[in-house]
């Protein structure tokens, strides 16, 4: 009945609990804030035309329902096209979410199609199109648990939907269509590429010319300042996002509110907030006084047999605007540096990808080289001390992480193996090899710190990819499980031995000696492997490493891509990865990497890294994949006759 329309669903507060039961945040219902009702006149002339340009183009001359819209989205949907503007009309969504019964609104069914249409012409014969329009805008669910624009402006931009402008207004009428997918706290990038075609339509329906439109693309996002009473904001705001995809609205209010038991640990979460602020405060000064303008970083902690997310940062503080901190770092895409380098070598350690695999003794030249490109110009990698440090043995190689032996490995493997393996492992910001050169050895790709963290964990349990979960169950408030994690399945995507070998590279403290010396930051109380990553432009540095029980990465620059002064590997990131290892295993029990089977040590002659002669005067054993082992002899040390 119509007569219903003036009631409203209650939203119930929504806990969000650390993996112990400790509150990290607690969504309110409409009445505690989430929601609120607004005048159409109050709502900004560009909210209400960029909704309409979105969502029903002919809403004020439509009966309600525009036949022309649901044949154009069938036909594009049928296409595999992008739909633009959805089928149904502004009325028949309001009717669908205000009239129809909870369990019929999902319904795909043509009865309910049928009677949503029907309703929606009643609505247009008994309401004015401004009063329909109220009732979306007030009404409808933009994500992050706020429902209508003027708790979706303070949820997203902390200031009433009255003072928000063109790309503000545009970011908001574009989020009803999919909320998780758009949610910008968890997506910046998705939600301004929605933000740009919610732009583009408005002009095409002439409410704003082509310089308003690319003006409005331009003007940066600022998220809310306003301080709320949540502890990991970056973590709760992807549990949130998260939640708008398990359950929709209605089941929300079904069960009576949920009890969400996510996987955090709230002590680990305050170990890796406090190792953060203490690196920033010590590098704030520096010896000629300009500082070394560091002031962001982020940090990700994983199970890597379970995927659990046990601490995440995504900015010293999510409510400092100087810093962006609202924008999560731990999944915005930057370039890795040399953090990508274990992916190259992994490939080419592996015996099933050439018919002649590198080992960690295969020697490499590393001395000047150049390479062509596929433009046809020379690309001349040089290492980080700008030296040349002649044969080296892959193993010193990767510990020391040397630029040129690096490049050398990827012209080795081929770019596209590299692009598989990084997507087997979960990275999926690398997609297509042709937009990319050797350069990208040395990390010119953009990944994320969240899919790299937990790249890395399949080396700590032994080539299984890792998917990172960050909820463990969902209970309604009589404690009934609704949801619970599935088991993680595990599938294979690299060699045990060679995960093994990668571990057993990256925890050798004797051969990174040559790249970071004998006794660095990088060395733990146990065995850990450990790779750090510099971009070129010093705007990203980069720490990853892993224990068997545990993997945290590391970021720290700043949001804004503004250059870092003086920090090198071993002083920006790696100094926060450090601490937070060793205060959160502190006590715990020593491991070892697991050797799998199939492996086997032989001494070989050091610099060429094949087998000894008697004349050979350095030699060491080494590690090698069974069937992948030496059988030619070395040649760099002969005895010779002189007269």
């Amino acid at each position: 009945s119509l007569n219903t329309l003036s009631s409203r669903l209650n939203t119930p507060s929504v806990r969000i609990t650390d993996r112990n039961g400790r509150l990290l945040y607690e969504v309110l219902d409409e009445q505690g804030g989430r929601h609120a009702v607004l005048p159409l006149q109050e709502i900004p002339l560009a909210l209400r035309q960029a909704t309409i340009a979105t969502e029903d183009q002919s809403f004020y001359t439509n009966p309600g329902v525009d036949w022309k819209g649901i044949l154009r989205s069938l036909w594009l949907n049928l296409q595999g096209g992008e739909t633009l503007a959805g089928g149904s009309t502004i009325t028949q969504q309001v009717a669908r979410n205000l009239l129809l019964e909870q369990g019929e609104r999902v319904s795909r069914r043509l009865p309910r199609k049928l009677r949503e249409i029907a309703l929606a012409w009643q609505l247009t014969r008994n309401l004015s199109k401004d009063e329909i329009l109220a009732l979306y805008l007030n009404q409808m669910y933009y994500g992050g648990m706020a429902y209508g624009v003027e708790a979706a402006a303070q949820t997203f931009f902390g200031k009433p939907a009255s003072q928000r402008d063109l790309a503000d207004c545009a970011l908001l009428a574009g989020l009803p269509q999919a909320p998780y997918r758009y949610n910008p706290f968890t997506d910046p990038e998705a939600a301004r590429e929605r933000q740009r075609v919610v732009l583009r339509l408005m002009a095409n329906e002439g409410y704003i010319t082509e310089e308003q439109r690319l003006l409005a693309e331009r003007e940066p996002l600022v998220f809310t300042e306003t301080p709320y009473p949540i502890e990991a904001p970056h973590f709760v705001m992807m549990v949130r996002a998260y939640l708008d995809e398990l359950f929709t609205q209605e089941q929300v209010y079904q069960y009576g509110g949920l009890v969400v038991r996510t996987t955090l640990d709230l002590d680990w979460q305050y170990h890796a907030v406090d190792a953060i602020v203490r690196q920033l405060k010590d590098l704030q000064y520096s010896d000629d006084g300009l500082g070394h303008n560091m002031n962001s970083a982020a940090l990700v902690a994983l199970d890597p047999l379970t995927g659990d997310v046990l601490a995440l940062v995504g900015s010293p503080d999510y409510f400092d605007a100087e810093i962006s901190g609202a924008i999560n770092m731990a999944l915005a895409p930057r370039q890795p540096g040399s953090a990508l380098k274990p992916l190259v070598y992994a490939a080419a350690l592996d015996p099933s990808s050439s018919a002649v695999p590198w080992t960690a003794a295969t020697m490499l030249l590393d001395v000047r080289t150049p390479f062509l490109t596929a433009e046809g110009q020379a690309y001349t990698p040089e290492n980080y001390d700008m030296r040349q440090h002649g044969p080296v043995l892959l193993r010193e190689a990767l510990a020391s992480s040397l630029n040129i032996p690096a490049v050398l490995a990827l012209d080795h493997i081929g770019i596209p193996r590299l692009f598989e393996l990084a997507n087997k492992l979960g990275i999926s910001t690398l997609q297509d090899p042709n937009q990319f050169d050797l350069s990208l050895a040395l990390g010119g790709g953009e990944v994320r710190l969240y899919d790299l963290t937990a790249a890395y964990a399949a080396f700590a349990n032994g080539g299984y990819r890792v998917e990172p979960r960050i909820i463990l169950e969902v209970s309604d408030f009589q404690g009934n499980l609704i949801y619970q994690a599935e088991q993680i399945q595990q599938v294979k995507v690299l060699d045990e031995r060679v995960a093994w070998l990668i571990s057993d590279i990256l925890s050798d403290n004797e051969a990174r000696r040559l790249g970071f010396g004998a006794n660095s930051i990088l060395r733990l109380d146990r065995p850990a492997a450990v790779k750090t990553g510099t971009t070129s432009n010093f705007h990203d540095n980069w720490t990853l490493g892993y224990t068997p029980d545990l993997v945290v990465g590391v970021w720290s620059g700043n949001a804004n891509y503004a250059p870092m002064r003086g920090v090198n590997g071993l002083s920006g990131a790696a100094p926060v990865w450090h601490q937070f290892m060793r205060t959160v295993l502190s006590g715990k029990q020593k491991r070892e990497f697991l050797q799998p089977r199939g492996l086997l040590q032989v001494e070989v002659c050091t610099l060429s890294g094949l087998l000894p002669t008697p004349v050979c005067p350095y030699r060491r054993l080494e590690w090698f994949i069974a069937g992948t082992q030496p059988v030619e002899y070395d040649e760099f040390y002969r005895q010779v006759e002189i007269d």
